[in-house]
């Protein structure tokens, strides 16, 4: 027993070091470059070239069961991130395939069997060898180091910084199509220029000899990205977390996901509910349920041309494209006759805006509902289907409506009798059950009107967001609301606040925005219904938007007790589980933004002025997304160029450094400073004119101070004196310590935004408040 206690340790640190050695080897086999005459092969995942820098991999990818592509991918994903494939359509077996450079200089993809399933035009020239660049790019070059065919030439769905993209390359995932409404120059293009050749540089910024060009929302060197054409057909740029290990969209060709052409299958509708979900129009169900690529598909037999017709009109949806007939200044009624008389028209799109516009469809693809639309599409039935069936339009569930769906009644030989023939059992049905609707609504809004039996709060806000919707307010209406813009409750850098009251009595906050009158409509409404569709507790709900001519307005809900600083800066003061509160609802809001949130958002202004409270004293950030929004509505603007309020920028801005979401968990750590002393940390202190350092850098100097003394007096002397000594010292302990944390110099000790939340919610329910007596 002895013998074989004392060899245990020797065979276990044996099998120890075997171990290690053998993952060390197999690392060490990762091979920068591939000479002629050598292979990889699929069975062996060493097999293996890594670029210089270890950024990029290339070998085999494994895409299904027994089945691999060669690839080149990110090393240091989360998920290793293909950016190029050979045989994306034609995938290799497990056993037995190989990638292969031949004598004869050809790089060549054999499967099991021996076949050649991809392989390189480079069999007559001298290649030397194949190796992966830190750029991504896997290239063949000649002894004299001469590249003679790159990966580069040929992209898959990606493009990477400095890989050219010209005429003759393309980005396939799935199928898209620009807006058929938007000419060249509409798109803010030209076909002047016929070299036709684009790229994106590592900064982030993207510039085609056409004059497309757009930046990264976080521009700047030191950043892995990635441009990719996605599975639903939006193109969007891509920046690596490294922390993560994730990517985060830091641009997208498309911001209304419904437009993107292709992302619902036949018959089918895109409506957002908020987010992006697939539909089928009246008389449609789905072809697969799980599978929207297959679409819609009729409940319905066309019998024959000259069967009894009806129409359901959806309003507020079209579908592009597959146009029989189109049609100026003419009647709906006109249109519908077009359609009626054409034994190829499945439905007809009718637009109200100016003159009547008319198309007749031949097929249904490409649907998408939009607030924007200014018209409808009017299905073509037969009469036998189901007369008062509602259109789907969230995705599973119809929406109970009665202005939805409108029924027109047809006939291929009697079309001047449309609407004679609908039964007096249907209209006696339909006002009964109009009547019944009004009764119901009116008892509803008298019951949340008058509070009765204490309606709860969450019931009241789904009830006023079901009735207000985001929406399109005129400028005379908001002039009309604010009373010729008379009551001003704030000014900041991105334009005024005023107060209003709507026509339907809701209080609300209008800014009118400086410096984005050169927005189109249609980018502006792309741009705000973006931010309008970002949805948290702590953040100030945007009703709507205005933009006419020269003119930028958002519509915010009103918060009573305005912002912060008018109470953590007056005379009165707050207390202090207020301040606490504030504390923690702020960090929450934030941490939706940059974590939860569907479109990536950093605030860049996060101070007082932009928390603003409601009755309760629940803390809602505004302003978020304006930074954003300002930066993609100029095209000369660039995201490093300094933004936000002297005193709460982090140092990175001053430092041109890449701006990440850490600029506002600086800012924060300087607010939350602030509700703990009750002054302005971001003043400086002047000495005989001069500014001689920051309120906060003595703060935390002195604080650091004494903690590291052990002097636990520091408490009493960083809390505000209005106070009156009654605080919870826990908090006050936790709320320094993040807040200091928040506000270092190096971003990368900062903490992220939902890591200061569990740090507070650890003493959220600390209840012991610190009074005078209790010293």
């Amino acid at each position: 027993m002895r013998m074989e206690t004392s060899a245990s340790p020797s065979f276990t640190s044996f099998f120890v070091v075997a171990f290690s050695l053998f993952f060390s080897s197999s690392f060490s086999e990762a091979r920068n470059f591939l000479p002629r005459g050598s292979s990889l092969s699929v069975e062996h995942h060493s097999d293996i070239l890594v670029s210089p820098n270890r950024t990029f991999t290339c070998g085999f990818y494994w895409i299904g069961d027994n089945a691999y592509s060669f690839s080149v991918w990110f090393t240091n994903s989360k998920e290793r991130t293909v950016v190029w494939m050979a045989n994306r359509d034609r995938p290799v077996n497990g056993r037995g395939s190989r990638i292969s450079l031949r004598r004869n200089g050809a790089m060549v993809l054999t499967d099991v069997d021996g076949s050649t399933i991809w392989e390189t035009n480079t069999t007559s020239t001298d290649v030397s060898g194949a190796e992966v660049l830190d750029s991504g790019n896997l290239v063949l070059k000649d002894p004299r180091g001469k590249i003679i065919w790159q990966s580069f030439d040929f992209p898959t769905d990606t493009l990477l910084p400095n890989q050219f993209f010209t005429k003759s390359t393309k980005l396939i995932s799935s199928i898209y199509w620009p807006n058929p409404d938007f000419k060249v120059f509409a798109s803010g293009r030209t076909n002047y220029n016929g070299s036709r050749i684009a790229v994106f540089d590592e900064m982030g910024n993207f510039l085609s000899s056409d004059q497309l060009q757009f930046s990264a929302s976080d521009m700047g060197f030191g950043i892995l990205r990635r441009l990719t054409m996605d599975f639903d057909g939006n193109l969007r740029l891509y920046s690596l977390n490294n922390e993560t290990g994730l990517w985060e969209t830091t641009w997208e060709a498309m911001l209304e996901q419904c437009k993107v052409h292709g992302i619902c299958g036949r018959n089918a509708i895109c409506v957002y509910t908020p987010e992006p979900k697939c539909s089928c129009p009246p008389g449609y169900e789905v072809t697969e349920h799980g599978n929207w690529n297959k679409g819609c598909k009729p409940k319905f037999t066309i019998e024959n041309c000259s069967q009894e017709w009806r129409f359901v009109q959806v309003p507020q949806v079209d579908f592009y494209g597959f146009d029989l007939n189109y049609s100026q200044s003419i009647s709906r009624d006109s249109c519908l006759k077009l359609c009626l008389e054409d034994c190829r028209c499945a439905a007809f799109s009718y637009r109200v805006s100016g003159e009547g516009l008319c198309f007749t469809k031949s097929a249904l693809f490409n649907g998408y509902k939009s607030p924007n639309f200014p018209g409808s599409i009017y299905m073509k039935l037969p009469a036998s289907v189901g007369r008062f069936e509602s259109a789907i339009l969230n995705g599973t569930n119809p929406i109970c409506k009665s202005n939805d769906s409108t029924l027109m009644m047809g006939s291929s030989s009697m079309y001047d009798t449309i609407g004679k023939k609908v039964k007096w059992a249907y209209l006696y049905w339909f006002a009964s059950s109009i009547g019944v609707i009004e009764i119901l609504f009116i008892v509803s809004v008298w019951w949340l009107a008058l509070g009765i039996h204490d309606v709860p709060e969450s019931l009241a806000e789904g009830y006023r967001a079901i009735t207000s919707q985001f929406r399109k307010f005129s400028y005379s209406e908001l002039k009309r609301a604010t009373k010729n813009f008379k009551e001003e409750l704030g000014r900041g850098g991105s334009g005024a606040v005023y107060k209003g009251i709507l026509a339907d009595e809701r209080a609300v906050a209008v800014k009118r925005l400086a410096g984005l009158s050169y927005q189109g409509e249609d980018v502006f409404w792309a741009e705000v219904s973006t931010i309008g569709k970002i949805n948290h507790m702590n953040l100030v709900r945007m009703w709507g938007f205005c933009s006419e001519a020269n003119h930028r307005l958002l519509v915010y809900e009103y918060l009573e007790n305005q912002s912060l600083d008018k109470h953590l800066f007056s005379p009165s003061s707050i207390p202090w589980k207020q301040r606490f509160k504030v504390a923690l609802g702020t960090a929450k809001g934030l941490a939706y933004l940059h974590h939860e949130c569907l479109e990536w958002v950093i605030h860049c202004d996060v101070k007082p002025e932009n928390i603003l409270l409601d009755t309760e004293f629940e803390a809602k950030i505004s302003d978020f997304g304006l930074a954003k929004l300002s930066q993609r509505g100029d095209n000369n603007s660039e995201f490093s160029r300094i933004r936000g309020t002297k005193g709460y920028m982090a140092p990175e801005w001053a430092l041109n450094f890449p701006i990440t979401a850490k600029v506002d968990v600086y800012s924060y750590g300087v607010v939350i400073l602030e509700m703990v002393r009750g002054i302005r940390l971001s003043n400086f202190i002047m000495e005989d004119g001069e500014a001689q350092e920051s309120e906060l850098t003595r703060f935390v100097r002195l604080v650091k101070r004494k903690i590291e003394c052990g002097e636990e007096s520091w408490i009493e002397e960083a809390v505000d004196r209005r106070l009156n000594g009654e605080y919870c010292r826990r908090q006050v302990v936790k709320m320094v310590e993040v807040g200091i944390r928040c506000a270092e110099e190096d971003r990368d000790k900062r903490p992220t935004m939902d890591s200061v939340v569990q740090a507070l919610l650890e003493c959220e329910d600390e209840s012991k408040i610190r009074s005078p007596d209790d010293q």
